[in-house]
């Protein structure tokens, strides 16, 4: 019934952001499309410590950005020259295709003091034919995304399609991404139109086959196999996974399908040929020194 149980590890960005790092993982790299995911927070900095933690810009290429929040508030820069502050409920998908930078920034020292920030950073691998497209950046609105209710269950859809539900946001290849909220004592189940899913648990304590799993882990399910979930306590979940791409190669903040597409990726940032965003351009994350290792052994990267 379940192909694996993954234990998030602490990853450090900087001083003051200690984040959950979900995927990759060694014995499972991807579910679906997806191919990376932090849980950041809840954050509490002291304000004069807050320009500490901001994400500087970085370059990404060969998939789309997915950022999510539970709390608090992000300012997103990016060199198309957007400039988008998320908040809590709305989705910012960037797709980052033949190359893009960008920069997350938190400005709102109020938040940050409150210990209000919590955020989802997930990255979604592009199918081939659209590893090359032109990068683009959408924020959708929490007011346009379905929610899906039963007994016990709150459910939005943040991607994709799930139980009969779709919407507007742009996706390159089959997948569902949910944000879901369980009561105690619900139980529920996994949508059936996709082969490859899983449940990251974020906040509570889940049930499956009698057995318990905590904040923390991201439980992947076996294909065909639809199982009942209880909630054993109230509980805060993001359901995921899709239809696989194939291999993927993983550098840095680099995925692609050629392991020489990452070489040339490494060398158009160090040349500056992916710009920096016009609106934050005084700073950058340099290229790590790091060889080129094996898939799955990434160095560690950037929060999106």
């Amino acid at each position: 019934m379940l192909d694996i149980v993954i234990e998030a590890r602490q990853a450090s960005l900087g001083p003051g952001m200690e984040v959950k790092r979900i995927l990759p993982f060694r014995q499972r790299r991807m579910v679906g499309p997806f191919i990376f995911m932090d849980h950041a927070g809840p954050v509490k900095v002291n304000p004069s410590a807050s320009k500490n933690i901001d994400v500087l810009p970085h370059p990404h290429i060969g998939l789309s950005t997915v950022s999510y929040l539970f709390g608090g508030q992000v300012t997103h820069r990016d060199s198309l020259g957007v400039e988008q502050v998320i908040k809590p409920g709305e989705v910012n998908w960037m797709t980052a295709g033949k190359g893009i930078a960008h920069s997350e920034r938190f400005e709102d020292p109020a938040v940050l003091a409150g210990g209000e920030l919590e955020m989802l950073q997930t990255w979604v691998a592009l199918p081939e034919k659209d590893e090359e497209s032109d990068p683009s950046f959408i924020n959708y609105k929490s007011e346009i995304l379905p929610v899906y209710t039963d007994k016990g269950v709150w459910m939005r859809l943040i991607a994709g399609d799930a139980f009969g539900l779709g919407n507007t946001v742009k996706t390159h290849s089959p997948l569902f991404y949910l944000h879901a909220s369980i009561q105690q004592g619900a139980r529920f189940g996994l949508p059936k139109e996709h082969p490859e899913r899983a449940v990251y648990i974020a906040k509570g304590e889940l049930e499956v086959s009698g057995r318990s799993y905590r904040a923390g882990q991201m439980l992947v399910f076996t294909p065909g196999v639809d199982p009942i979930l209880v909630a054993k306590e109230a509980s805060t979940l993001m359901l995921l996974g899709g239809e696989p791409l194939g291999e993927r190669f993983i550098w840095w903040n680099f995925v692609s399908s050629r392991k020489e597409r990452i070489e040339q990726a490494k060398a158009d940032w160090k040349s500056g040929k992916i710009i920096l965003p016009p609106n934050d351009n005084q700073e950058f994350v340099p290229l790590p020194e790091d060889k080129f290792k094996p898939a799955g052994s990434p160095p560690p990267q950037a929060l999106s």
